[in-house]
């Protein structure tokens, strides 16, 4: 499974591709779904479910799966994963394939069209928000009275802040997230550390000594940029971005950003600290340090440059610097280089990292309500993607059969790979037998997230915990006609922060133009959508 960076609970509105659908289903009225009455809806369901327990339908069941299939690993039926469900839980998944490149598209045009399947796995929190209005899927928060294991995390990892971001105007919320324990930093910046170690240099802490220490690199190396970026430079924005006090990159999603003191939200990206951040990568740009292309380049092209010699330091998470690593055993030859990720480094605001601890989850169609095992279905939901058994289960497979576990600790079967775990394995987990696959094995205790890392990624995870995490900010449920309006309005406004950040940074604009831009913004429907935010957060804070 590739973990997504960080998305947020309002992250609909930055997605293009279940805008226009959104706006189709949020113009209709509003549809009310009447709770069920689960007392008339227990075919299947186990009498007696709690923390533990495992789920096993009293008859056998099958429902339907929204299943994003990934070319690295695509579906198969005779998974060992599907037969174990169908025999130790009575269920079985009836899937619809959906390739993984067409997922959220194709997603967004089953659910208007009323033939999306009953589980619709793979919705990051905020990706709901669209179908609310239309009734098009179940305010999961009216049931989750059936779901202990759910209950149990929120309640012993604190996520309740989190899950309070969940929720829409009606005060109800409509998609399971996957739970973390703890945030999951990924997402780094990559090094040459035995360039670092030839000249002396240590690994940075802060953004300045990030700097000081490209600095040297030029200067030892003055025919090479230390610097080529991949993803568009918006995996280094995004974790710059919380030590500058903002939200840039794959962080921008809405461009909202909460100010604790005034308790009020503003548009980040027409900030002073927003400036300060451009005005920082612009630095690096201008000085030679960093690749002008990196904003521009294909992450092939940014990938070559650092496998092959050409460039120092590259943004990368975990599974990334394997892939790195992999390619440079043969463009530099295996033991003449040593490379790996680096603390976030910290910044103006502090040694602060972003993130949520909510990972991506599912969706029901509200049609679920109408079927006789409803409840059967909540309960398997709850065993599979909340309970420890059930997230070991999708992650690491069959206890004697994929794994061992001794002492706590788990080992592969001898003949099975994951991620480089085994290389003596010829069978993958995912390829073979269909566990850990990104459909179903997300979230967890931190013990089975970090139970497949090895050891450089477990003491990159420990340095990262020394850091603070962003606050979580309040909920902005907008009602139907004002959500249709912010997404209108956020649409122009990240196309103008998007081209413009590229030219700050780039020197295509000059940044003293900093403060005409931001008026651009305020022709764009800055203020207006601020005030939408604003209006829709304290409606729902007064209620509180």
């Amino acid at each position: 499974m590739i973990h997504k960076p960080e998305l947020r609970r309002r992250d609909f509105l930055g997605l293009a591709s279940v805008v226009t659908i959104g706006l189709m289903l949020t113009s209709c009225d509003a549809e009310t779904i009447e709770k069920v009455d689960t007392s008339k809806s227990r075919n299947g369901a186990m009498d007696s479910f709690g923390v533990g327990d495992t789920f096993k339908a009293t008859v056998p069941l099958t429902f339907t799966f929204l299943f994003s299939d990934q070319p690295t690993y695509p579906y198969k039926k005779d998974w060992l994963l599907f037969t174990k469900m169908a025999s130790d839980n009575n269920v079985t998944l009836e899937p619809t394939i959906v390739p993984n490149s067409d997922y959220e598209q194709k997603r967004s045009l089953l659910i208007s069209s009323g033939s999306a399947p009953e589980i619709i796995a793979k919705t990051y929190p905020g990706q709901e928000a669209a179908f609310v209005s239309a009734g098009a899927v179940l305010p999961v928060s009216d049931y989750v009275d059936l779901m202990p294991h759910f209950q149990e995390k929120v309640k012993k990892w604190k996520l309740e802040p989190e899950i309070e971001g969940l929720t829409q105007e009606d005060g109800k919320y409509y998609v399971l997230p996957g739970l973390h324990e703890e945030l999951w930093p990924d997402y780094s910046l990559c090094f040459r550390k035995d360039v670092l170690k030839k000249e002396g240099l240590s690994e940075p802490t802060t953004w300045d000594e990030f700097r000081d220490v490209l600095r040297s690199l030029k200067k030892a190396y003055p025919d090479v940029v230390p610097y080529s970026d991949r993803f568009k430079g918006d995996s280094v924005l995004n974790i710059a971005s919380a030590a500058f006090g903002t939200v840039a990159g794959w962080g921008l999603v809405d461009g909202l950003q909460f100010d604790e003191d005034k308790k009020e939200f503003g548009f980040a990206a027409g900030s002073d600290k927003f400036k300060d951040l451009v005005t920082y990568f612009n630095s690096l740009v201008s000085e030679g340090l960093m690749d002008p292309e990196s904003f521009t380049q294909t992450d092939d092209s940014a990938i070559q440059k650092f496998v092959s010699g050409k460039s120092f330091v590259i943004s990368a998470n975990s599974q990334n610097v394997i892939t790195y690593r992999t390619s440079m055993e043969q463009s530099l030859g295996k033991g003449n280089f040593e490379i790996g990720k680096i603390t976030v480094p910290g910044g103006p605001a502090g040694d602060i990292i972003g993130g949520t601890r909510l990972e991506n989850g599912i969706m029901l169609n509200s049609s679920v309500k109408d079927k006789d095992s409803f409840v059967a279905l909540i309960q398997y939901i709850d065993w599979l993607f909340y309970s420890d058994a059930g997230q070991e289960f999708s992650k690491w497979g069959v206890e004697g059969t994929t794994f061992t576990k001794s002492g706590g600790k788990r080992q592969l079967a001898s003949d099975i790979n994951f991620q480089g775990l085994n290389p003596a394995g010829t069978k993958d987990l995912r390829v073979e037998y269909g566990f850990s696959g990104g459909n179903f094995a997300y979230g967890g205790a931190t013990e089975l997230l970090q139970s497949t890392f090895n050891d450089e990624e477990l003491a990159f995870q420990k340095a990262m915990k020394a850091k603070k995490p962003r606050p979580v900010p309040p909920p902005v449920p907008f009602n139907d006609i004002d959500r249709e309006q912010a997404t209108l309005a956020l649409t122009p406004l990240k196309d103008h922060v998007k081209q413009n950040t590229l030219k700050f940074i780039t020197g295509q604009r000059a940044l003293g133009e900093f403060d005409a831009y931001v008026k651009e913004l305020d022709s764009k429907g800055q203020t207006k959508y601020v005030e939408l935010a604003n209006r829709a957060y304290k409606a729902y804070a007064d209620k509180k």
